[in-house]
């Protein structure tokens, strides 16, 4: 089983400036000149993490990881205004154009193959190729699945731990009820609703129970940005059109894609991946017998590497500076 390339660091950070007052945390390592590669983090507002870089060899790879509005370190934290899935699309355009990069590679998971999905459809010509973890169509049911009840009954114990702070709420209702305690003036209130929306996040991503992905999840800063930009999109529909992603799939005509999704995803059940690559005949979808929803499970993090390989050798180091 492969796991992750060791780590490395950035050979470059800074921070881009960009519509509405928003400054994008932006980091760059392995090999520049190589085939690029944009990470395209979950969430929405969970950030970006170092061991992102590491499903890539840095000798092939020209690595580029940023933090989506309001998320991780990008400015303002947890911002709402000027936040919405069209902005994020035009935000990886202009970063893309900033780099000099004629076209590139996308690596996104969860929110991140929806967002990535949304931007290749929006820019096909600037994607070369697509890999992507635990698919999120942004459908109603989709939504209805991770909170109204249905991976509920695989964590009852978390499930109620979840809804009592919105006296048992369900769907949007306890969508729209989070998103209240999160923008109301109780510091107290709202970091303790924070924490309870990213435990029952972190909960249901790993196969197996992970302290780390708690930890991380549940800090102060993530919690807050995961939760509050999360209610945000969710209360407008992910700002798409019902079914505007599986709608528009032949947009992607030609561009090769790589789907990886656990078995036992508890977060995006497998069927959002099937589903997609029925309307896509130019990718791949692998389903992760002993996988959950994490990229950082064992078998998600060897197929995934194994993803990132086939496709640094299908499209070699070609010269992608404009």
């Amino acid at each position: 089983m492969l796991p992750l390339y060791p780590d490395i660091r950035p050979f470059d950070r800074q921070w881009l400036s960009v519509s509405g007052g928003h400054r994008l945390y932006v980091e760059q390592a392995g090999t520049q000149g190589a085939l690029p590669v944009v990470v395209v983090h979950g969430g929405p507002g969970a950030g970006t993490s170092e061991q992102l870089r590491r499903f890539f060899d840095p000798d092939h790879y020209h690595i580029i990881l940023f933090d989506q509005r309001g998320a991780g370190r990008s400015e303002p934290h947890a911002a709402l205004h000027h936040n919405d899935s069209q902005l994020l699309v035009e935000d990886l355009e202009t970063l893309r154009q900033h780099l000099g990069l004629e076209s590139w590679v996308l690596f996104g998971g969860s929110w991140g193959a929806t967002l990535a999905l949304l931007y290749a459809q929006t820019y096909p010509l600037r994607c070369q190729a697509l890999i992507l973890r635990g698919v999120f169509l942004a459908r109603q049911v989709d939504v209805d699945w991770l909170y109204g009840g249905g991976a509920g009954r695989y964590f009852p114990e978390e499930w109620a731990r979840f809804i009592e702070p919105v006296s048992g709420l369900m769907g949007n209702a306890l969508i729209d009820a989070y998103a209240q305690l999160l923008n109301g003036s109780n510091d107290l209130a709202r970091v303790s609703a924070a924490k309870a929306w990213a435990r029952w996040e972190a909960v249901n991503a790993s196969l197996r129970p992970s302290q780390q992905s708690l930890d991380y999840f549940t800090s102060t800063h993530v919690a807050l940005s995961l939760a509050r930009i999360s209610t945000h999109y969710l209360c407008h529909g992910c700002f798409l059109k019902p079914n505007q992603l599986l709608d528009q799939m032949d947009r992607l005509a030609g561009i090769p894609g790589y789907i990886v999704h656990g078995r036992y995803d508890m977060v995006c059940p497998p069927d959002q991946a099937w589903v997609l690559a029925e309307l896509w005949p130019d990718a791949e979808l692998d389903v992760v017998r002993e996988g959950g929803h994490s990229a950082f499970d064992p078998a998600m993090t060897d197929a995934l590497v194994r993803a990132t390989q086939s496709v640094s050798e299908r499209f070699g180091q070609g010269d992608e500076e404009a």
